[in-house]
């Protein structure tokens, strides 16, 4: 997929946001969602998303869609690290196939780094149990500062 073209109503994201595919929150509100990814480089990844854009890339997102994805995601960045102690965050945002997108719905990657565990590669992590991403995603939110 290059960097335009149609939104896919039919993405992973996009179901997860009609509840038609289950997802491990860590906590929303009216204009994002973040979430376990289901495939984590590392413990405490957690993906980032809009609930009400439906651009595909950074290029194509609205500015006020943005501006509100970038508090999410340093209000979560900020929780991951009070909660896990991680000794740096990887913070990611992939555009077009070429560029590394595998979901083509904008989204921002948080994987909390320590130096002695190498980073699985993005999109080439094994899935992870449900019950373990639910307690990271628990661990996460009683972390999160007030809005």
């Amino acid at each position: 997929m290059s960097l335009t073209g149609p939104y896919d109503p039919d993405n992973i994201f996009a179901k997860i946001l009609r509840g038609e595919i289950p997802a491990v929150p860590v906590w929303q509100d009216d204009h994002v969602l973040a979430f376990m990814d289901v495939f984590p480089q590392s413990e405490g990844h957690v993906l980032v998303i809009s609930k009400t854009s439906r651009a595909r890339t950074l290029l194509e997102v609205e500015p006020e869609v943005l501006a509100r994805l970038t508090a999410a995601v340093h209000r979560t960045a900020r929780a991951v690290d009070r909660a896990l102690a991680p000794e740096g965050i990887s913070i990611m945002q992939f555009n077009g196939e070429a560029g590394g997108q595998t979901v083509f719905h904008l989204h921002v990657h948080i994987v909390p780094r320590w130096a002695d565990r190498p980073m699985k590669g993005h999109g080439h992590a094994p899935m992870a149990e449900t019950a373990t991403l639910k307690a990271l995603a628990d661990r996460i939110a009683a972390a999160l500062e007030p809005d």
